[in-house]
This record gives structure tokens, sequence and C-alpha cells, in this order.
């Protein structure tokens, strides 16, 4: 059972995703889960302390997601990692006007996300070195696996906004599924064989 601060902080998500940060009047908050605007400032005294708890769970949740890196050898602990990216940034959807706000209200919120995807692309770098190391990725120069890193990240972060954008279908399935499309033409023979026994079953 949430607490009133905890379902101020999930009301806020939602509203900001469905009308944006700056849009989001304190009365929608209070509506949104039936109290007054006063015991909502009972908790928070303005919409600056809510968007600051806000963004301490957004970003405990990705610092978890992150911390679960190669926990096993095979590509399924990539899928998992995966399937974890997918439910973060379709339960934080506003996070792509923060991603393009040169200016952000917040600014230690702008540094944090550039410190996040910069992690997040070198936890994906270090995951091919790993793989074609140990056999299930062909071997390629350095710039063509940093450039395959960052296709994958554009991938993990940009294609829920694009796939909205463009009124198509948006699931896990399919996300997971234009991420490991990057992937399958550097899979070995050894790769292949993982990737159809232990993944491509999810796929069909």
């Amino acid at each position: 059972m949430y607490n009133t601060k905890e379902r101020i902080v999930n009301a806020s998500i939602k509203l900001f995703n469905d009308y944006g940060i700056a849009s989001v009047r304190l009365q929608q908050i209070a509506d949104e889960i039936g109290i007054s605007v006063g015991n909502l400032a009972y908790h928070y005294k303005n919409k600056e302390a809510i968007i600051n708890s806000v963004y301490d769970k957004l970003f405990e949740d990705f610092q978890q997601i992150l911390g679960v890196y190669l926990k096993s050898p095979s590509f399924l602990d990539f899928d998992s990692q995966v399937s974890s990216y997918f439910a973060f940034f379709k339960n934080y959807q506003f996070y792509i006007t923060d991603l393009f706000a040169t200016e952000h209200p917040l600014p230690e919120v702008r540094q944090k996300w550039q410190e996040f995807m910069n992690k997040m692309i070198f936890q994906i770098r270090k995951r091919l070195d790993f793989h074609a190391k140990r056999g299930d990725l062909l071997p390629q120069s350095e710039a063509t696996y940093d450039i395959l890193a960052e296709a994958i990240w554009m991938t993990i972060v940009f294609w829920i906004p694009q796939q909205q954008v463009r009124n198509k279908p948006i699931n896990e399935k399919l996300f997971k599924l234009a991420v490991w499309n990057h992937i399958k033409p550097y899979l070995t023979e050894k790769g292949t064989t993982d990737f159809s026994s232990l993944l491509l079953p999810a796929f069909i």
C-alpha cells in the first residue's frame, strides 16, 4: 500500500507523461489522487519539491538497472536488462523532453541525465567486448563496435517516442526485437546457436 507521498509522486509521473512537466498544476495532482491542495502542500511545499522527488525516484530506478550488469555470461543477461529499460522508459515518458532541453530548469538533473546516458553507452560497449571475447560476436574494429554500441543505445532510448510519433504499437517484444536486430548481423555460429536457443522463441 502506497503512502500519500508515494501516491503524489506516482500521480505526478502519470500527469507529467500525459501533459508535460511545465503544464501540470498542483490542483491536477491533488485531484488525481483525491486529496485537497492543502493536504498536498502538507507533504510537498511546492511543485519543485514534487519534481525533485520524481527525479529522485527516476534516477534511483535507473541506477538499479545499471546495477544489473553481467550477472551471468549469457545473452539472457543483456535481454533482461533491455526488458528493464523498456519498463523504465515506458514509465517515465516525459524523459524525452529532458534529453532535448538545452537549458533544464534543474541543472543538476541535466547533469545527472548526461552521466547516466554515458554510463549506459559504456556498459553496452563493454558487453560487446565481453561477448566478442567469448566468441559470441564476430571480431570487429574498435570503431565498428563503438558505432554499434551507440546505435543500440539510441534504439533503447528513442524507440518508444518514435513509435508514438508514428502511431505505431508499443510493446516489449517489438522493443527487444529492435535492439537485437542491431546485434544479430554480428553473431558468430556459436552466438547464433545461443541466440536461437535462449532468445529466439520469445520473438516468434
